[in-house]
């Protein structure tokens, strides 16, 4: 959505919640926890290899911008992966990496599960299953889950360390990818084979910035020298059988998000006077809630309806389906959320289709800001599937300002080099035309709409198109099974300071690492340089320079 710390006075909270505290003092316990038991596995449970490279034959492309990495029953339970917002992820893996590669919807693709041991099985009440999950998650001693075949492309990634084991695409399920993700909340309460499932996170974070007034245009942690607590969230979904082709089926996803990341995730119309009206540090935003029907058309029709993640893009809202910490300043300015319809066609294992129409970028359709725009995606994998293209223009309608609504034309570019390394590449160009002139080079200013941005027009002019254009290139290399670290560079033009406030240049460069607890627990520090060019547009418009370093940390249950 629109990043209304240059419209609205910064808030200051103080009152990062109790969970923030308390998740970055567990940390050490969950090392003790994880030195402490016993790495062995019941005699007749298959490696975590052995069921890493099973299951990377099998994985193929996704769509992870909607969801958090699979918690996978595995024998390593931590080798699985995202479901939808890549959307903000990647997914599959490469069959000739040693670890598993699931992708969103794939986490099942383990080796065929033998009859565990007794001491593997959960037993007790409910506190009691939920604890021992954990431990045999840490310990990598949770029974392996079915075998399950996927439809597709070979896995390019190895999921964990990665967000996802496959190549992005928004709005639609992982299609001919099977159901198989276990979640600890729903093996605790004896329905892991349940079709409706109920999971979330909790993400923490500190940061020691060289600015004292706030961080952005980092995203999210705009506070600076703060630890917050930056969302927790709780998902309810039921994932459609693609993995089918001959009849259709449906599912729904539900979202509760809590956190500082609502001022970022809001839209106009949906409980948004939280930050329009009264500015408040902490809100609640329900990011996500649609339905989809799945169609055996082709290779798979799947249909969404409501509001989902903006469709392209490497990133997304939800923490867990990101590479690192903080955001780019390509995706901190572009759009998060649309309410529309939205269909996903696979024509083949390589062709992808995608068109819809949504009531705009961030605004719900019963807002006065709403209004038709048309979007459509094109996305194709290469054979090995070491290359992934796709195309967007996204929000497309008149352009005229309004809340948000950005003209939107994205590209993205995935390319693996070999099973370590890979990179990631996206750029896009967007306007807004008629944007009221906030330069004060005119005599009677046109008024901003709240929470919209005004541009540094020409002097004389009452409004002006407003443009800007970004670029950003992930590259990451894979340590091992549990650790990955990565380099983005980024480079941001807002050409008359719609976007971010300023009307200049700037440049991030970032070094990042995520290290896996099982497949439950992620901690993911960086150092990060930002500078801009053109003037002073850090630390409130009195820096250059910020230096920045972040570390945060990712609960799930």
């Amino acid at each position: 959505m629109l990043k209304t710390l240059t419209k609205h006075k910064m808030a200051c909270g103080w009152h990062g919640p109790a969970a923030a505290v308390f998740c970055i003092m567990l940390f050490p316990c969950l090392v003790w926890a994880q030195n402490s038991v016993p790495q062995t596995q019941p005699s007749n449970a298959q490696s975590p290899d052995t069921n890493a490279k099973t299951a990377a034959d099998n994985t193929s492309a996704a769509d992870t911008t909607d969801a958090p990495p699979a918690l996978s029953s595995a024998a390593d339970s931590a080798d699985a992966n995202l479901d939808q917002s890549g959307s903000g992820s990647s997914q599959t893996a490469s069959a000739a990496s040693p670890q598993q590669n699931s992708s969103s919807q794939a986490s099942a693709q383990q080796t065929p599960a033998q009859n565990s041991a007794p001491d593997h099985v959960l037993e007790g009440n409910f506190f009691q299953r939920l604890a021992q999950f954990y431990r045999q998650d840490w310990a990598g001693t949770n029974p392996a889950g079915p075998t399950i075949k996927k439809r597709g492309l070979p896995a390019p990634l190895d999921s964990p360390p990665f967000p996802s084991s496959d190549w992005i695409y928004g709005g639609a399920p992982d299609i001919g990818a099977p159901d198989g993700n276990t979640y600890p909340l729903m093996s605790a309460l004896g329905m892991e084979n349940s079709r409706i499932k109920v999971y979330g996170w909790v993400a923490t974070s500190i940061n020691f910035s060289t600015s004292a007034q706030n961080n952005f245009p980092v995203s999210y942690d705009i506070f600076p020298n703060k630890i917050e607590m930056n969302q927790a969230v709780i998902y309810v979904e039921r994932l459609p059988d693609t993995v089918q082709n001959d009849h259709f089926d449906w599912g729904f996803h539900l979202t509760a998000f809590e956190g500082i990341d609502y001022r970022f995730t809001t839209a106009k119309g949906y409980f948004s006077q939280q930050l329009l009206a009264s500015n408040k540090v902490y809100g609640f935003d329900p990011v996500l809630e649609y339905l989809d029907l799945y169609f055996p058309v082709k290779a798979g029709l799947n249909i969404r309806i409501g509001r989902f993640l903006s469709v392209p893009g490497i990133e997304a809202q939800l923490a867990p389906n990101n590479y690192n910490m903080t955001h780019s300043l390509l995706y901190t300015i572009d759009p998060f959320t649309d309410t529309g319809i939205y269909a996903s066609l696979k024509l083949n294992s390589q062709w992808m289709i995608q068109a819809g129409i949504s009531c705009s970028h961030d605004v719900a359709c019963w807002t006065t800001d709403a209004t038709p725009s048309a979007i459509f995606c094109l996305n194709y994998s290469t054979a090995s599937n070491n290359d992934n293209f796709y195309g967007c223009a996204n929000g497309i309608n008149s352009g005229k300002y309004a809340y948000n609504n950005l003209q939107d034309y994205d590209f993205t570019w995935y390319h693996k080099f070999n099973s370590k390394w890979h990179m990631a590449t996206e750029t896009w160009y967007m306007y807004e035309r008629d944007v009221p002139n906030v330069a004060g080079n005119v005599a009677n200013p046109v008024p901003t709409e709240l929470g919209a941005n005004g541009a540094f027009c020409k002097a004389g002019v009452l409004r002006c198109t407003a443009p800007e254009w970004a670029i950003v290139n992930y590259v990451n290399r894979n340590i091992n099974p549990k650790f990955f670290i990565g380099f983005r560079s980024d480079f941001l033009d807002d050409k008359k300071g719609q976007r971010t406030g300023f009307a200049t240049k700037y440049t991030e460069n970032t070094l990042y690492a995520t290290k896996y607890i099982g497949s439950t627990v992620m901690l993911r520090p960086e150092l990060r340089f930002d500078h801009s060019w053109d003037l002073a547009a850090y630390n409130g418009g009195k820096a250059r320079n910020q230096l920045f370093f972040g570390l945060d940390l990712i609960y799930k249950f």
